[in-house]
């Protein structure tokens, strides 16, 4: 057992809290164990002026975390899973998938009023093309902003910028201890969550058997499943975290239940679509529900996001 883990992050607020997190818990399974967090800046982080959209690439908020774990800087890197791209680089593993915590969406409105009752073309925040795209399908009303920086940012941007009200994952706030703040719970039915939404993914060098072997204690196994049908339905659809696509996935009595959307930026085409397979086959079951959005009319509506590439 390794006696010293140093332990990559971003600089965050929300970042810092998942790090220590994952410090306290290793701390308190392993008597006399030194762990540090290192802060590293990503270009997300660093891009603060560009909607995400439009900053490109995968990998915004992890490119640079995965590279100092590469190059022996750091022993553990922990992530927001919905952060983390499909397709890992070689040489590392997420070796975890955390229990999850609520992955609703949630308003925060300055003046504690739900999605429903803010008034006629409210002003609202958010980074997200997928909330976009659903809560424009919902109140083709509103006037969506977009927002950047960390989630204390945001939401005093509420106020700083004459908002009416941010979106924000309900996950985050909760973990910073701001529920109160929270006007309301968005259902399922109004904003289907991010790809691991609420979950932390927790990367390791492949060939890091002692390192492998302390982490693996935090993998949750049935959020582990539940997130992997929602990667391979996103794997599928070449999508990054900001396209507006989404999955969520339950299971229950050893079935998986898979619900994914597709839909467009301005939320004129929302495509949603359920799957239910057995909780072994997660894989298949979120391609195959990808390959039935995609034949409902998704292909054409990601064209345009992807600049007319097929998929």
């Amino acid at each position: 057992m390794k006696d010293h883990i140093r332990i990559g992050s971003r600089g965050s607020q929300l970042a810092l809290w998942q790090a220590r997190w994952v410090k306290r818990r290793l701390e308190e399974w392993y008597t006399g164990i030194d762990v540090t967090i290192e802060r590293i800046k990503t270009k997300g982080d660093k891009i603060v002026d560009v909607p995400l959209a439009k900053v490109g690439g995968k990998g915004l908020f992890v490119k640079e975390i995965e590279e100092s774990l590469l190059n022996n800087r750091i022993d553990v890197a922990v992530h927001s899973m919905k952060d983390l791209p499909t397709d890992i680089p070689e040489g590392i593993v997420i070796i975890a998938i955390t229990e999850r915590e609520d992955p609703r969406d949630v308003i925060i409105s300055k003046d504690g009023v739900g999605l429903s009752d803010l008034k006629k073309n409210a002003r609202i925040g958010t980074s997200s093309l997928r909330r976009q795209a659903q809560i424009l399908n919902f109140r083709p009303d509103l006037c969506i902003l977009q927002l950047r920086g960390n989630l204390d940012t945001r939401i005093k941007k509420l106020y700083s910028e004459d908002l009416d009200a941010v979106i924000v994952a309900a996950a985050g706030v909760k973990r910073m201890g701001w529920e109160e703040k929270i006007s309301e719970f968005l259902p399922y039915d109004i904003s289907l969550p991010a790809i691991g939404q609420g979950a932390l993914g927790i990367e390791v060098r492949k060939d890091d058997s002692n390192i492998i072997e302390m982490i693996e204690r935090f993998n949750h196994y049935e959020t582990s499943i539940e997130v992997g049908a929602e990667r391979a339905f996103l794997k599928r659809l070449e999508g990054g975290c900001q396209v507006p696509i989404a999955a969520f996935a339950k299971i229950s009595d050893n079935r998986l239940l898979l619900e994914g959307m597709i839909g467009s930026i301005d939320g004129k085409r929302l495509l949603r679509e359920k799957i239910e397979g057995d909780s072994d086959r997660v894989i298949e079951l979120g391609v195959r529900l990808a390959d039935i959005l995609l034949d409902m009319g998704g292909d054409k509506v990601l064209r345009e996001v992807y600049g007319g590439k097929n998929l």
